[in-house]
Parts: C-alpha cells; structure tokens; sequence
C-alpha cells in the first residue's frame, strides 16, 4: 500500500474483530480517520480482502440490536468518507465480495443484523452515486461490481448466494427511493434503465427459476405498476387476481422517489414522467429478451413479463 502522509494506520484485521467492543469501536474510528486521509492511496487487493474479512468480523461480533444498527450505518458511511470515487469502488468491490465469500458461513441467528448491513450499503451506494450526479463512468464501474464474478448479482457464479439475491431484489428499488426522496428538489434524476441493469442481467441469465420469480415479483412487476399512469386506479379486485410479493412501497403503489426523480439513462436531460419511463424501462427488458445471449427460458419469461405490464406501444418495436 502506498505510504501514507498523515499518522493514520490502516487497523489490523484481529483488531476489528477483537472480542472487546472497546478495541473494535476505536478499530472502525481509526479506519474511518485512515480513508478519509488517504482516499487517493490505493490498498492493494489482498490488503483489502484482509481487511473486509475483519470488519465481516468485527460486524459479528456486535451482538444488541441498537448496537448493531448503529454499526452498520457507522460502516456504510465509510463509503461517503472516502472522498476518491476509485476508492469507493475499491472499498465496495471488497465489501460484496466479502458478503459473497462469507454468506454461507452467517447462522440464522445472526441473518437478520446482515440483512440489515447489506440494506444500508446499498443505500450508502445509491448516495455515493447521487453525490457524483449519477456520473456515467462511475455508475458503469460500480454495476461491474455487481455483476462480475464474485459479485452479489452474477449470474454465472454458483458461489453467489440466492438469499442474498432475494434480499437485493427486496430492496434494491426501496433504498433508491429513500435516497431520491431525500434529494427530490437537489440532485440530478436517477438514470433509471442504469440503475437497474444489473437486475436485468441476473434476470437473463440466471439458472435458478426461483430467483428469477423473485426478481419478477419483488422489483420487476412492482416498478412498471408504480410507473404506469394508471397504477392509482388500480382497484382491490384486480389485486387479488394478481397475488405478488411486494416490497414495502408506499399505499398508492408507488416509490414516488422513483417515480419522482429519475430519468431513463442521461441525468442531464432532466426528470422525465412515468409514461416515458415506463415506456423506457419496457423496452429495455424487450431488448434483453431479445439478445441471443439471453437464456431461452429467461427469455420467454422476460417477453412474458413485458407483453404483460404493458400493451404494444408504438415505440417499443
């Protein structure tokens, strides 16, 4: 790692996972202190999987509720301290490849509080985003994340573990909505189709018909009803002839963060309405049906969920 110009030291793996919170508190203060310090000097890739390994640890160690809250939005805010956005997608990179790597070794005692960490990173990863503008490059590097192998959403990769698939799904769209409704007058439209392409791109290539059903119901199917213009006038009838699990959205059936500031994949043009996104987000899942690298049997499903959200526009051809 390069050397830094201040006093500050990257702690050692053992000590975040000391078994005294005393130590392990003063551990994540002197990392916050170390980032925010030495955004620009890169840790290397071993040093980093070193040091995710111990706050997986130090993260296991916290054992009440508040005390683990607490903690995991103390260790989402990291990804805001570092002020280098290369250094923020290294830290990520390490952070989901650590989630990835470790998942299967989480008791069901202890599934919840990580439920609960993997929430906040997204939301601090959406607010990182936001604060550069939704820049394209960024957004780019961090689906590449996502996606890659060893990321939480490749499809290839039979290590990536489908509980915490489905928890992505869950939440994906309602950590975005909570960072664009606290941002509505301030920050740039969300680019809606960037955002959600790496959902798409486990919806087309995964094997598992499980989590592609969940992709379906938990984000998919809710996201165009929010965005359809007629989603408000939706009666409890039609509800009950569509059964489907939902995420916790608001009780007009909308993430109005969403729905409110986004556009399709160019901030700069500004916010555009539900029609047009619907319409957009449409197309991009007609798109992905179509690609020959797209699973025959996702395939088929993903023209399915399309031809059902929405009757043949004109521009979806």
């Amino acid at each position: 790692m390069a050397s830094a110009a201040s006093g500050s030291n990257l702690p050692l793996g053992k000590v975040l996972a000391s078994t005294e919170k005393k130590v392990r508190d003063k551990a994540i203060k002197s990392l916050a202190a170390f980032l925010s310090e030495n955004s620009e000097n890169e840790i290397p890739s071993s040093e980093m999987k070193k040091l995710w390994k111990g706050i997986f640890y130090c993260f296991w160690m916290s054992d009440k509720p508040l005390v683990q809250q607490a903690l995991a939005s103390e260790l989402a805010e990291l990804v805001l301290t570092i002020t280098s956005s290369a250094a923020s997608i290294a830290f990520l990179r390490g952070f989901w490849q650590t989630i990835v790597r470790e998942w299967g070794g989480i008791d069901q005692h202890r599934l919840d509080k990580y439920y609960m960490l993997v929430r906040r990173f997204v939301n601090a990863s959406f607010r990182l985003l936001a604060r550069a503008k939704w820049d394209a490059d960024l957004c780019r590097q961090y689906n590449e994340v996502l996606v890659e192998q060893g990321g939480p959403m490749c499809p290839t990769d039979i290590k990536v573990p489908l509980g915490l698939v489905y928890h992505l799904a869950d939440v994906w769209l309602e950590e975005l909505d909570k960072v664009q409704k606290s941002s509505l007058q301030r920050e740039a439209p969300a680019p809606l189709t960037t955002i959600v392409a790496p959902l798409l791109a486990f919806s087309a290539q995964t094997t598992s018909k499980i989590a592609f059903k969940r992709m379906r119901t938990a984000a998919w199917e809710p996201l165009l009803e929010s965005l359809s213009p007629t989603d408000a006038d939706s009666d409890e009838e039609e509800e009950e002839e569509r059964p489907r699990k939902r995420s916790r959205i608001d009780e007009e059936g909308t993430w109005p963060g969403v729905t409110g500031n986004s556009c399709l994949d160019d901030p700069s043009k500004g916010r555009l309405d539900r029609e047009v996104l619907c319409k957009g987000v449409r197309r991009k899942i007609f798109e992905v049906a179509s690609d020959p690298t797209t699973r025959d049997s996702n395939r088929r499903q993903l023209y399915k969920l399309w031809k059902e959200e929405g009757a043949l526009d004109s521009d979806d051809e």
